[in-house]
């Protein structure tokens, strides 16, 4: 076995080395190889002799490897002490003999890479997994290396290569005279060369040893291959790979987010036709649904499912798709806050924050009970619990728009209510977000460590808690400091010109946003304290921002909608119909009845009648549940197949939502107060 392997090294040396023979030569010695490799073939005598002749050849191709170093670092050294040469021109000639070198340093580590590498295979038993696995990543990762350095000098060539053609350029010019135009464009190129040089990033370089950086390997897919060989020059083409896709082994797709050279403007023209056809098709969509007495969300949601992976698949931009559509719940959230003002707010708070808190505890005792019964493990338990007791904050809210929400005087409004509660489980998603890591250690911890993982709940929870005291406090000194005279600012700019206004108003929403994102409390919470603090200046000033932010929202909730559509599987929910029926429904039943539970116990008297209203309002699962389920799956909490029932129970517990509320509503309200709220 030994001669063999070492027979078989000396033949994958003698192929890497590409000069030991001509092709008919290099195709007997692989022939010659297997043979040996089997058993059959060549005698004792013959072997001996095909060793000793290809050791001859690599020890050969060896010594004029070091003879040519040797003229190589002779030519250096003489480059160094030419006067005649500028210094530029020296520090290029003596780069371009470094590269020489480097390259015939790395062929000669290639071939006796390729030989350890063999000759550990060989000597590795081939049942033990663990050990081809290990074998196999060793290789993966010299391959990955060896791929970046020949990148590199790939790069270092084509920049000599740039170098040589301006060199032929200058003593060009040099033997001509130049016109005042061909002057002026030669100093603007060389200030192009320069500016090129200052804003250059060499991310590559820098990150490449960062820790936690990995090599891999992928796909580069060209944008309408077919086009682009037609009507342009293979020059045109490589100046056009920008913006190409790349794929990597796990079938993750990237596109170009930020291209080295900054000088040249560039746009993602996949965004740009997914944002285009998702507006297009949305229209017969919600139209659709408005003929049959659906909400037009619907309609956007079905433009989701049919431009998505389950549909045409036409959809390439997905992540930046649902990244736009963030933006509608922004808005969407901040109209909320805009007709929720602080006079409401202060009447409902006890029941906004003691609402979702029992119905949340309540949900994780029934998950851990279920959880129980059904062998499910803890952390899983609480994870889907939290997840099914959110509701949907942008679906409540177009139910809400437009409806009559006076009552009675002294009664409690149902609409500020339910909205209250809404925004504390807003709060309570951030809280979870920033317990998961804790929930993922959790998991995998010993019942010795549990009173830690409790501790470390606790502190987080309390963090939460002073964060929230932070951001109120300081929606208190922006009510009363600073919100009256930048909104006058803005008014006072914006007469006979909108624009100044509404970027004054979405300025406003960002900066909420980012405080509450950088206090690690929601940023949807920042988007809804921003419009309750500008509702705080009056009801005039309320109309005039909503007629003109209200179009962009609406814009912006279109996509929104129909990225949740870009999650629904058809196929899966005709497959799994009847599971997923009956678990959907119990959803929607249980969250119904725990919160009419809830509402009993900690609602007025008078104010009773109103639970029905509200229970069925929160009686849906949030579409947040997507983004919770996709890091829980990331994450090793759940599995794929609860991953899935969680998008489908909440897609259908969506779609009930419609039909639950205006039966709510035509049992509780009256009927000059109905209106748009069915």
């Amino acid at each position: 076995m030994q001669a063999i392997g070492f027979v078989s090294l000396w033949a994958l040396s003698s192929l890497l080395c590409g000069n030991l023979a001509n092709p008919g030569e290099r195709e007997d010695v692989v022939k010659h190889a297997i043979k040996l490799h089997r058993g059959k073939g060549a005698v004792v005598t013959q072997r001996k002799q095909w060793v000793l002749e290809s050791c001859r050849k690599l020890s050969g191709l060896l010594r004029q490897k070091n003879v040519v170093l040797n003229k190589l670092k002779n030519a250096i050294r003489a480059v160094e002490k030419d006067t005649g040469l500028s210094d530029e021109e020296k520090l290029f000639q003596v780069h371009t003999f470094e590269i020489f070198q480097k390259e015939l340093n790395e062929s000669e580590n290639s071939v006796f890479q390729a030989i350890h590498g063999l000759q550990r295979a060989l000597q590795g038993d081939y049942k033990d997994v663990v050990n081809m696995k290990e074998s196999s990543r060793q290789r993966l990762e010299a391959l990955r290396e060896a791929a970046i350095k020949e990148e590199m000098e790939y790069v270092e060539l084509l920049a000599a290569e740039k170098h040589q053609v301006e060199a032929l350029k200058n003593m060009q010019h040099q033997n001509k005279s130049l016109s005042i135009l061909d002057e002026i464009l030669e100093d603007v190129r060389k200030a192009a060369d320069r500016l090129e040089e200052e804003i250059e990033e060499h991310a590559f370089d820098d990150n490449k040893s960062v820790r936690g950086v990995n090599f891999e390997a992928v796909l580069r897919v060209e944008e309408d291959e077919a086009n682009s060989k037609r009507n342009a020059s293979k020059r045109e083409v490589e100046d056009d790979l920008g913006l190409s896709m790349l794929i990597d082994s796990q079938n993750n797709q990237y596109i170009l987010t930020k291209p080295r050279d900054s000088t040249i403007p560039r746009a993602d023209h996949h965004f740009i036709k997914d944002i285009v056809t998702i507006g297009m098709l949305s229209l017969p969509c919600g139209w659709l649904c408005t003929t049959i007495g659906l909400p037009t969300m619907f309609g956007y949601i079905i433009c989701g499912v049919l431009l998505g992976p389950s549909g045409l698949n036409s959809i390439k931009s997905i992540v930046q798709v649902e990244t736009l559509g963030e933006f509608g719940v922004f808005f969407t959230l901040f109209l909320v806050g805009l007709e929720f003002s602080p006079e409401r707010l202060r009447k409902v708070w006890k029941i906004s924050l003691q609402g979702p808190c029992y119905m949340t505890v309540l949900m994780i005792a029934f998950g851990l009970l279920w959880g129980h019964l059904l062998q499910i493990r803890p952390t899983q338990s609480v994870f889907i619990s939290t997840c099914l007791s959110l509701s949907s904050t942008p679906l409540v809210s177009r139910f809400l728009a437009g409806s009559v929400r006076g009552d009675k005087e002294g009664d409690i409004d149902y609409s500020s209510v339910l909205l209250g509660m809404l925004v504390m489980q807003d709060v309570q998603l951030g809280l979870f977000i920033a317990v998961m890591p804790t929930l993922i250690q959790a998991g995998a911890s010993t019942y010795s460590s549990i009173v830690k993982e409790i501790l470390r709940i606790l502190i987080l929870i309390g963090q939460i808690l002073f964060s929230l005291a932070a951001v109120f406090l300081i929606c208190l000194v922006i009510k009363t400091y600073l919100i009256g005279p930048y909104y006058r600012k803005l008014h006072t700019e914006s007469k006979g010109n909108k624009e100044i206004l509404i970027l004054g108003i979405s300025a406003f929403i960002f900066l909420m946003l980012t405080i509450t994102e950088l206090l690690d409390v929601s940023m949807e919470l920042g988007c809804f304290l921003a419009g309750a603090l500008i509702s705080s200046q009056g009801h005039m000033v309320t109309e005039e921002i909503m007629s003109c932010i209200e179009p962009i929202r609406d814009f912006l909730a279109i996509i929104f909608f129909a990225s949740i559509g870009l999650h629904v599987f058809p196929t899966f929910v005709i497959y799994e119909l009847t599971v997923l029926l009956f678990l959907t429904l119990s959803v929607v039943i249980m969250k119904f009845v725990l919160a009419v539970l809830v509402l009993s116990v900690i609602l007025p008297k008078s104010s009773q009648y109103i639970k029905w209203i509200v229970s069925a309002g929160l009686a849906q699962v949030s579409e947040f549940s997507f983004v919770l389920g996709s890091r829980a799956r990331r994450a090793g909490i759940i599995s794929r197949e609860v991953y899935l029932l969680i998008l489908s129970v909440t897609t259908l517990s969506l779609l009930l939502a419609p039909a639950l509320w205006r039966a709510a509503i035509m049992k509780c309200v009256p009927r000059p107060e109905r209106r748009s709220s069915t």
